[in-house]
């Protein structure tokens, strides 16, 4: 008996699939969900996916995501230029934000080094960073996450940073080895950057 399947819910499925993090069953419950939608909200999902593709691009100064040519956090003059917060990923600016806790400015790489995954140097926005720190900075806090990947990429930028002379701490280890910073809770992360310690 051939197999029930319905082509292009099937492809939907896959391409719900293809998104990070979501799993072959996430992805069937979302296609089903949207097909209960009406005409309007299917209009108006596509229409989101299609514009925020369109529109979103990388703050010229953090390579944050923003819809503008600089970020909110960069065109803040409240913000504490000097200190620069490294991070792999625009998730993990997020996850220090939500505790308002600190007034510094990012930099977002846009991924880790990553020999056996084809990921160099010159794919992530360490150039950026670099003309950063030769501007103003002071400090930079390697925000990455605490895998080996997030390690070796924090040696690497501290060997190339080191002689500028700009101060350069890491997070403590309040977070576990193998997390990721979008899942660490406001206070871990706190703890994190208080107990930040030089490298």
């Amino acid at each position: 008996m051939p197999e029930y399947s319905v082509s292009s819910l099937a492809k939907l499925i896959d391409n719900f699939n293809k998104i990070s993090g979501i799993s072959r069953k996430t992805a069937k419950r979302i296609a089903y969900s949207i097909l209960k939608m009406s005409n309007h909200q299917v209009d108006e999902f596509a229409e989101s996916i299609i514009k925020t593709k369109q529109t979103i691009r990388y703050c010229k100064i953090c390579c944050n995501f923003t819809d503008k040519e600089v970020c909110s956090i960069c065109s803040d003059n409240a913000r504490n230029k000097g200190i620069i917060c490294v991070v792999e990923d625009p998730k993990d600016v997020e996850a220090f934000e939500k505790s308002k806790e600190y007034n510094f400015t990012y930099h977002v790489l846009h991924g880790t080094i990553s020999p056996l995954n084809g990921v160099g140097p010159d794919q992530l926005c360490i150039k950026e960073l670099i003309h950063r720190i030769k501007e103003n900075a002071k400090e930079i806090i390697m925000a990455c996450n605490p895998t080996v990947e997030g390690e070796a990429t924090s040696m690497y930028i501290y060997k190339i940073i080191k002689p500028f002379g700009v101060k350069v701490t890491r997070l403590a280890y309040g977070i576990p080895i193998g997390a990721n910073l979008e899942y660490a809770d406001e206070a871990t992360l706190y703890r994190a950057i208080q107990g930040r310690g030089q490298i």
